[in-house]
């Protein structure tokens, strides 16, 4: 039986030195992915890299939720830095917040097909 551990303990000390001297703070990675890992965010998210921007009602049509569901969860999306809004008269548009977010989630897309 493979075990999924050393079977001895040795510390490399110079890797880890070097690895937690280049350790940056991740809290707001894990923040940013804690917001993703939402399955409706995550829809909503993968529908602005189709469409470039989309209102509420459009989003609570795609997710099959109601106005005020799709509204919380864009503003949650917004609040962390996702997603933008602009209103048109009566409609507000979101859209994603910058190139990065696209990104993100293309790229977990397709590795999540491998």
């Amino acid at each position: 039986m493979l075990k999924d551990t050393c079977e001895i303990t040795k510390i490399n000390e110079q890797a880890v030195e070097k690895v937690k001297m280049q350790m940056p703070e991740l809290a707001h990675v894990s923040k940013l992915l804690k917001v993703l890992a939402d399955e409706t965010r995550l829809k909503i998210v993968y529908a602005l890299t189709i469409e470039e921007r989309l209102c509420v009602c459009d989003v609570a049509a795609i997710i099959d939720a109601s106005i005020a569901t799709t509204s919380h969860h864009l503003r949650n999306l917004k609040d962390n830095g996702l997603a933008k809004s602009m209103r048109e008269g009566k409609l507000m548009y979101y859209s994603l917040a910058d190139e990065h977010v696209y990104q993100i989630v293309k790229i977990a897309y397709e590795h999540s097909k491998e």
